[in-house]
């Protein structure tokens, strides 16, 4: 496949949070670089799986399955996700082509110290019992190399980005991200990620993607950060499922 070739060697460049090598300096440069406009964000279904860690946005139907392991403090994902493919990923998941299922981590706060993965993923929970996910998510990132250069998110950070998203703000949602309400959620989404790997001690890394519960293999991980190309393999995938299937790394 032309894309999957073409981003060959830059899969292995490129690495996320979490796993052995860091991030390119030359990665590192374009994200510095790039700057994407906020996007318009179409609202979208969105709940919480029977599990009680998956954050399900679009159609539960969607034939494509494509589940993202974040950690909010994690510059590999806010890159995966302002400046690489993401954006594919939302529209696909717009058209009903693709339905995407979010796993939280927040082990940043355990190697950076303090609690702002944490406090983050609390807060995206709020979001979305108030059925605002989807647009706080792409908030949250949109403002996370400024936010982190600031000393992270905290309560009073979280609540201002949460003033960009019409309709938020509640004192319900308030609360709940100053008591840290769904703190437990946090922790079991922490564990679910932690699992990913079965009997791997830490998880996958972040940004990690899995279609159709096949993981993109580190050979072709820089297909993440390039937007044209993410979207080819997305679309291969869901038209010709059994291709990604059988495909194996060279």
């Amino acid at each position: 496949m032309t894309a999957v070739a073409a981003m060959g060697v830059l899969g292995l460049m490129l690495t996320g949070c979490g796993q052995q090598a860091p991030v390119s300096a030359q990665a590192a440069e374009q994200q510095e670089n790039k700057i994407r406009p906020y996007a318009a964000v179409e609202q979208l279904p969105e709940q919480l799986a029977a599990d009680g860690t998956t954050i399900v946005v679009g159609d539960s139907a969607a034939p494509t399955k494509v589940r993202v392991y974040e950690d909010p403090r994690c510059p590999v994902v806010e890159e995966f996700e302002s400046l690489g493919g993401a954006p594919a990923l939302q529209e696909m998941t717009v058209d009903r082509e693709t339905r995407t299922e979010y796993t939280f981590a927040s082990f940043r706060d355990d190697r950076l110290g303090g609690d702002g993965s944490k406090r983050a993923v609390n807060a995206l929970r709020a979001a979305l019992e108030a059925g605002k996910f989807v647009e706080y998510h792409e908030v949250l990132f949109q403002n996370q190399i400024e936010v982190e250069s600031s000393g992270g998110f905290t309560t009073s950070t979280l609540l201002e980005l949460a003033d960009e998203v019409s309709g938020l703000r509640s004192d319900s949602f308030d609360q709940a991200v100053k008591t840290m309400k769904y703190e437990n959620f946090v922790k079991a989404s922490q564990e679910a990620y932690d699992n990913a790997n079965g009997d791997e001690p830490l998880g996958p890394g972040t940004p990690t993607v899995v279609i159709n519960d096949k993981q993109v293999p580190q050979e072709i991980f820089g297909l993440l950060f390039e937007e044209d190309l993410f979207e080819k393999l997305l679309r291969s995938v869901h038209q010709a499922p059994a291709w990604w299937k059988a495909y194996q790394p060279t």
